[in-house]
């Protein structure tokens, strides 16, 4: 039997969490193509940020702990791109495997969707095939990928581009 997690909208207090997901990801992973890790004023930022503009945070929730979030916002400034979104969904490392990404995505979609928004496009580091797999599930197809645009732990990184026409 799985796990039952609880899909709610964020709040300040989620934060903390949010942000041990983040580092994680930043420190040793290819999927957020920063350095340093952010500090809690950072995130709060992001957060308050996404909160003034009316984007969605959303966390998954296992026994009274945050193990996952999603998020959407802007894909470009322009206004002709005023109906794209840009997503991201993060699990926390010790709970993969649960349905817990599927949960936020299906209900990050489903927001969208209420939303008026027309597509949704996912930025993936190419090295990254479980995350291409992942939103081939959902509908996603690849679109084209940008080489060397990114320079981590010491080398160039792809950027696959993915997108869900809703």
């Amino acid at each position: 039997m799985s796990p039952i997690f609880n899909i709610r909208v964020a709040t300040e207090l989620d934060i903390p969490a949010i942000l041990e997901i983040t580092n994680y990801e930043i420190l040793n992973s290819t999927v957020l193509y920063e350095y340093e890790a952010r500090s809690l004023d950072t995130q709060l930022q992001w957060f308050n940020d996404k909160m003034a503009n009316g984007w969605p945070v959303l966390v998954a929730e296992l026994n009274g702990a945050v193990v996952g979030f999603g998020t959407f916002g802007k894909f470009r400034e322009r206004i002709a791109y005023r109906f794209s979104v840009e997503h991201s969904v993060y699990v926390h490392k010790d709970h993969r495997g649960k349905a817990i990404g599927n949960a936020l995505m299906v209900e990050l979609i489903r927001l969208a969707k209420t939303q008026g928004y027309h597509t949704m496009i996912a930025g993936i580091d190419s090295s990254n095939m479980g995350s291409v797999e992942f939103h081939r599930k959902f509908g996603f197809e690849v679109i084209g990928t940008f080489k060397e645009v990114g320079f981590k732990f010491d080398k160039w990184l792809n950027v696959v581009f993915m997108q869900l026409i809703l």
